[in-house]
């Protein structure tokens, strides 16, 4: 019998279109409030789940909605045209770690984790939307960078000591928490370190870390450029091609300094690199050389460093003269340190002076690590201790994140129209009356910092594989939450 020629009509478009009408969109779910921000990557939206609001600890008091942050990933463009080119690597690397760290956090609140560490943003869902990505975060209301902008600008005063030793010390037990789990984050900054109404520190946006256990290739091969380049470690400024978790404590202590000072500690000016002398491995100027991949070497920034720190010889760090940028190093004027002079002008703590130094080692193999950074006696020893809840016993109260209500680029996620102005002097004086009538518990920490459990081997055994190209990281990013 002859085979029929007949056609038989593919069915998956068919099937396609019957689960894309059954998922829930992202407005179906969530009302957006507002606009926060936008960066190289994505835009980020407030927003207030439509389901029921969580219960209220009080009865008669009237429930709390859930707020959360949707980051929307930008689509790829050729040119002015928008394309699909499905998930890009690097949302595939963010998605599957902050659904790893999420799901410690769910176990820990099930009973099901020895530890917990709450010191970081949590990634509630996922949602794929004609072709979109949209990450859903809890919301926190301040980050570092706005407390910072706070007391320089509008106060005019320092941060409080207790606040101060408080947030360092919740935001390195959250990146000692990412180092026993083998995650380096690699952008650490204020704008991507976040703090809830309750004081607790959040480390957000995961988008340039990577695992680092056992890589198969050094982590330059991936990522050329990590680390804004003001929190930026020496030994990658001058190229290196291996580097470990000490990158991250470089941050930390710039951060350290910038809460002291209120304004950063390096601020050095970023040699761009130009395409078509990238390429062609040329020389530019205001900037230095470029090397044989095309990155310039980043000669103020390293200067900045070496202003304050002095110059490092190999006794400080044997390596240095291994580094692929020395020889365009060692032609800068060599100076003295006057870190202690600088930080003798902003605090009177010996130990904490004692803790910025050893974040600032030269040597990456000399620089303190945060599990050692935790029993460091700046927390241990001396007073005032660090508490639960950073802004404990503080007479401040921070306003919460801008949220612009004008339009964003994007009419699917408008925003609702904004409050009137009498609207929000009131909602800000009831939030302050609030915050002053029921101060929030805070005992000082007893320096008992647990780690939750290693991750998954699976994560492990297949972040690994992931390719990790990647791209400069913008000095404003997306932020997280």
């Amino acid at each position: 019998m002859p085979l029929s020629t007949q056609t038989v009509p593919d069915p998956m478009p068919g099937w396609r279109a019957t689960k894309d009408t059954s998922r829930q969109t992202v407005l179906s779910k969530y009302t957006i409030l507002g606009f926060i921000s936008s960066g190289t990557y994505g835009r980020v939206y407030k927003a207030q789940i439509k389901q029921a609001p969580s219960p209220s600890r009080n009865p008669s008091d009237p429930p709390k909605p859930l707020l959360y942050a949707i980051k929307k990933f930008k689509p790829d463009k050729e040119g002015e045209r928008t394309t699909y080119t499905g998930i890009s690597q690097s949302a595939i690397r963010e998605i599957s770690l902050n659904r790893e760290l999420s799901v410690v956090v769910d176990e820990a609140r099930d009973g099901k984790a020895e530890n917990r560490c709450e010191n970081f943003v949590t990634l509630r869902e996922v949602i794929l939307e004609d072709k979109s990505i949209y990450m859903v975060f809890e919301y926190a209301e301040h980050d570092f960078l706005q407390i910072i902008h706070y007391h320089s600008q509008t106060i005019r005063q320092p941060i409080p000591a207790r606040t101060l030793k408080s947030l360092m010390h919740q935001l390195i037990i959250g990146v000692a928490h990412l180092h026993a789990n083998f995650i380096l984050h690699r952008d650490l900054k204020p704008a991507n370190i976040l703090v809830t109404s309750r004081g607790v520190v959040k480390i957000g946006d995961l988008g340039l870390a990577r695992i680092n256990r056992d890589p198969l290739l050094p982590l330059w091969n991936g990522d050329k450029v990590v680390v804004t380049i003001w929190y930026r470690s020496p030994e990658l400024l001058l190229g290196a091609r291996h580097y470990t978790a000490a990158i991250d404590l470089w941050a930390v202590g710039c951060i350290y300094a910038e809460l002291l000072a209120l304004r950063p500690i390096f601020k050095g000016e970023e040699a761009k690199m130009e395409a078509h002398h990238a390429k062609a491995g040329l020389q530019i100027g205001a900037g230095g050389i470029l090397g044989v991949k095309g990155m310039p070497f980043q000669r103020d920034q390293m200067s900045k460093i070496v202003d304050v720190l002095g110059t490092p010889d190999e006794k400080r760090w044997a390596d240095i003269v291994h580094m692929p940028e020395y020889p365009e190093f060692a032609r800068q004027e060599r100076r003295s340190s006057s870190l202690a002079h600088w930080y003798q002008v902003r605090s009177r703590s010996t130990a904490g002076y004692n803790l910025l130094t050893r974040l600032f080692e030269y040597d990456p193999k000399k620089r303190v690590t945060a599990k050692k950074a935790l029993e460091h006696g700046y927390f241990v020893d001396e007073d005032p201790h660090p508490m639960r809840n950073a802004f404990a016993g503080s007479e401040y109260v921070y306003p919460s994140r801008r949220v612009t209500h004008e339009d964003n680029g994007d009419p699917k996620m408008g925003s609702q129209p904004a409050i009137s102005s009498l609207q929000a002097a009131q909602n800000t004086v009831a939030m302050g009356n609030l915050k002053r009538n029921n101060p929030a518990s805070g005992s000082a920490i007893p320096f008992r910092p647990s780690l939750p459990s290693q991750l998954s081997n699976s994560l492990l055994a297949g972040a690994n594989n992931i390719s990790t190209m990647g791209g400069p990281a913008p000095r404003k990013k997306t932020r997280m939450g």
